[in-house]
């Protein structure tokens, strides 16, 4: 009784709800206290940074791609060690966790490899479609993965955050796949427009964030479509997956993606992008994975562990470049 009890918690899944920011009312200009302070602040102050991030977007537009990346790299190692000291701290500590036999200087170059990169990837957001288009810029391996995956039926892009990412958007839709993709629009209100214009414009589909947007997934795989996950993620300044060690769980996207392809069939595609020099790439799709058939002594945890087996080295040989270095294991 004990044994299925430890069982059923381990399976079950705890669905996020995602829910917008609301706008306060204009009146609240004229209120007091803290209705009148928000309402400043969304109305007021929010749009003078709106204003100032889609200046900056079409600014970045207009340089260079080498130069609009090499801006990324300085602002990075400039911004983090400065403003965002508790990200710092717990980057550290994980290098110091995943890394036990580097030296203190090798774990400090990788410290700051990873400040470049985040910095490129924000910059470089603006001219992702031309980066993925321009001849030379992006080395691609293995495409033809994702194309006979699709012959066969639906198809899941597991993706992970290293390097550009977003330099996978266009070529998949350039390859015939154009999928949806569910994701968070970031916090501010220009941000938000910014991305889902970009990710519109190269033809990706956009599912609702959250638990709103595994229903239109299945229905989506049910007719043979793809939808795109990233399989590695942090959340709430926590790293979900991979899992480094730690008791594989289902809290998080690798238990999404299994869960995805056990109900439709689907293929799942892992890839991945990563930096060379600059603002040059090699860009990497792998081996589709079919899960084994089921039998009746295997379970999720078990599809979990397989698929986490597959993206955890890939991530560990390049943590300068993972998205959520900085966040805590």
């Amino acid at each position: 009784m004990k044994e299925r009890e430890r069982h059923t918690a381990a399976t079950k899944r705890q669905a996020w709800v995602y829910t917008a920011p609301s706008a306060p009312p204009l009146a609240d200009l004229f209120a007091g206290g803290d209705r009148r302070q928000k309402a400043l602040r969304y109305h007021v102050s929010g749009n003078f940074k709106n204003l100032f991030d889609l200046a900056v977007h079409f600014g970045l537009k207009a340089m260079p791609s080498d130069w609009c990346s090499a801006a990324g790299a300085w602002l990075g190692t400039f911004a983090i060690p400065r403003w965002y000291a508790k990200g710092v701290k717990k980057a550290r500590n994980n290098l110091k966790r995943l890394l036990p036999n580097a030296s203190e200087a090798e774990r400090a170059a990788i410290l700051r490899r990873s400040w470049q990169n985040q910095g490129r990837m924000m910059t470089e957001f603006s001219i992702v479609r031309r980066l993925a288009e321009t001849p030379g810029r992006v080395v691609w391996h293995g495409m033809d993965n994702f194309v006979e995956a699709h012959k066969r039926g639906p198809v899941i892009v597991a993706c992970l955050h290293l390097g550009n990412w977003e330099l996978l958007a266009p070529k998949l839709v350039s390859l015939g796949l154009a999928p949806s993709a569910n994701y968070t629009p970031p916090a501010g209100r220009a941000q938000a427009w910014i991305a889902r214009r970009a990710r519109l414009k190269v033809g990706y589909g956009l599912l609702p964030p959250g638990k709103d947007g595994i229903r239109p997934a299945i229905n989506i795989l049910k007719d043979g479509g793809v939808i795109s996950v990233f399989c590695d993620e942090g959340f709430a300044g926590k790293i979900r997956g991979p899992f480094f060690g730690r008791k594989p769980h289902l809290e998080g996207n690798l238990a999404v993606v299994v869960r995805l392809a056990r109900l439709t069939g689907a293929t799942i595609c892992p890839c991945y992008v990563l930096r060379n020099e600059g603002a040059r790439f090699e860009a990497f799709a792998l081996t589709p994975l079919t899960l084994p058939p089921k039998d009746t002594s295997a379970s999720i945890i078990d599809d979990v562990g397989l698929l986490n087996s597959i993206i955890e080295p890939i991530v560990r040989a390049n943590l300068d470049q993972w998205y959520f270095l900085d966040n805590a294991l």
